[in-house]
């Protein structure tokens, strides 16, 4: 029996580690999927300073801002 609840807890922990990277990385999955033109620049950004809450909401923000490559012109 504490078997299972030991590995019941081994694999919550490791479903919460691999829900936390995912949380950490979605400015700059929002940036690759987008092709922002600066998501090698979002990805650094993320990856240095998205450990702080004010980096990675600044990441997030950047990578929804509108790319003006990514506009097209109606004439």
């Amino acid at each position: 029996m504490e078997i299972l609840v030991s590995i019941f807890f081994f694999l919550l922990i490791i479903i919460g580690i691999a829900v936390a990277i995912g949380m950490y990385g979605i400015p700059t999955i929002i940036a690759f999927a987008r092709n922002h033109k600066n998501k090698t620049a979002i990805l650094a950004l993320n990856i240095l300073l998205g450990w702080t809450f004010l980096g990675w909401v600044a990441c997030l923000v950047w990578s929804l801002t509108n790319d003006q490559s990514n506009q097209q012109t109606i004439t």
